[in-house]
């Protein structure tokens, strides 16, 4: 059986406390799991400016290279899990999907996800830094655009507390190591699987080792990471972050309540945005802070609604092997006993209708392969106040309501991803001005496409770098 290991500071470490992740389908094991307490936690994190220094010594570019050359190394390398156990590819996407419930066929869509974003981290730090030198955060200060510019870094380290929900999701903490952060990791429970192959790639690449502390470990090791690391990136569900809130340190990813929006203009024509509509909700298995979990409609919501659920009604539960499965199975089943309950419980709460009930013939809650799986779901509501219309599920569920389209904008609340359908110049630009958007889409755009050149929930170079005041004169 694989072993996973603890990395403390790039070296392997066996802890005699282990967990034994299972194949969700048979409930053989897959593999053990080191665990690191909080003490050992602790005592690494001592060290933690000796790594910043080793990192610190390397150039931007050179980072941005090893980055580049990772990328090859964890799409098509047999990269070792532990010492001499070595993991291709194909085992790496077998064990992720076996631990996780994703289809095989969607843990190769986000494996290529992060090796792009690796092979093309020079394009990405370009966007988040808006076009920044890179130089500059070698020497610390420097020349650009005519004026002197200086920048410190925040911390010594970024800590990352990580989900299991979407491996696409490890994007996002990557590019700290080319802006010279070591990296403290905590990997969901399930999925151990993609930060450890992404350090084991970078430091294969040349990365110093030092520069990867990987720990898997319960709450207790998590707060530690939290309060030992000066920058940290929390991703979970609100009552996970809400004792991070008011921590300016952490950068928290939590459910995005991300939406489609059809104004005046568009709404008639609403027939011409179903695709879209559709893929903005399943892609990836609907898994994701980015999937649509509301549609707001200026007119025509009730047809947009059926509609949309006759097309989802046609997603059929498949084998994680199957080369045409959408649809990810829950590594918990009582989790998704759990929603399905939920939703049926504030259905009963008038003005909602699920939509999809009548259309696929079989209930939400289904088993297939020793997996349970929740069908998509599209409930019509006949009101914004209704509490589904403020739920997200790790699988497709959407609610679909109709707002006049002057009452949109303050209605819609906390947004990650809006995709606004509409060519009306007045809307758009109340929706430009809207502080509860955080990603804004105008036009035909998916809400689940991401550009990579652009922050996410919040710039990671700011959270991580700020600029200083400097003045240089000669020392007489």
């Amino acid at each position: 059986m694989l072993h996973v290991p603890v990395l403390r500071a790039g070296n392997t470490y066996t802890s005699l406390d282990q967990i034994v992740l299972s194949d969700i389908r048979t409930g053989e094991p897959v593999a053990r799991v080191s665990q690191a307490n909080r003490g050992l936690i602790a005592r690494d994190m001592a060290g933690a400016a000796s790594r910043k220094r080793i990192l610190a010594s390397r150039t931007a570019a050179e980072l941005i290279t090893i980055c580049r050359k990772a990328a090859d190394l964890f799409f098509n390398g047999s990269l070792e899990v532990d010492e001499g156990q070595p993991q291709t590819p194909t085992d790496y996407v077998r064990a992720l999907s076996a631990t996780t419930g994703m289809p095989e066929t969607m843990a190769r869509a986000n494996m290529e996800k992060n090796r792009f974003v690796l092979a093309e981290m020079d394009r990405v730090l370009a966007g988040w830094t808006r076009g920044l030198d890179l130089s500059l955060l070698d020497t610390g200060y420097g020349e650009e655009g005519g004026r002197m510019v200086a920048w410190r870094p925040e911390a010594e380290a970024l800590g990352a507390i990580l989900p299991a929900n979407s491996p696409g999701v490890h994007s996002l903490w990557m590019p700290a190591f080319a802006m010279k952060y070591p990296l403290v990791l905590k990997p969901g429970r399930q999925e151990p699987w993609t930060p450890l192959r992404v350090a084991r790639a970078l430091m294969a690449a040349g990365a110093p080792p030092e520069a990867f502390c990987f720990y898997p470990t319960d709450h207790a090791g998590a707060a530690e990471i939290l309060l030992r690391c000066g920058r940290s990136m929390l991703f979970g569900d609100d009552s996970t972050l809400r004792a991070w809130r008011d921590d300016p340190g952490v950068q928290l990813h939590g459910p995005g309540w991300s939406k489609v929006i059809l104004g005046d203009d568009e709404a008639p024509r609403w027939e011409k945005h179903l695709d879209l509509m559709a893929a903005s909700i399943t892609d990836n298995g609907g898994r994701s802070c980015l999937n649509t979990s509301s549609v707001w409609c200026a007119a025509n919501g009730r047809e947009v609604a059926l509609a949309l659920a006759r097309r989802l009604a046609t997603f059929k539960a498949l084998p994680l092997n199957h080369p045409e499965a959408r649809l990810a199975a829950f590594s918990v089943p009582s989790i998704a006993t759990r929603i399905n309950d939920m939703i049926d419980r504030l259905l009963t709460t008038p003005g909602a209708e699920d939509l999809t009930a009548k259309e696929r013939g079989s209930e939400r809650l289904v088993t297939v392969d020793g997996c349970a799986f929740l069908l998509p779901t599209v409930i019509w509501c006949e009101d914004a106040g209704h509490p589904l219309l403020s739920c997200e599920f790790l699988f497709p569920f959407a609610c679909v309501v109709e707002k006049p389209q002057d009452e949109i904008v303050s209605s819609i609340g906390s947004t990650l991803v809006a995709t606004a359908l509409t060519n009306d110049d007045s809307f758009r630009s109340a929706l430009l001005g809207c502080g509860t958007i955080d990603r804004l889409n105008l036009g035909s755009i998916p809400t689940s496409r991401v550009s990579w050149d652009q922050p996410h929930e919040g710039n990671l170079f700011e959270h991580l770098y700020r600029q200083r005041a400097l003045q240089l004169a000669s020392v007489s």
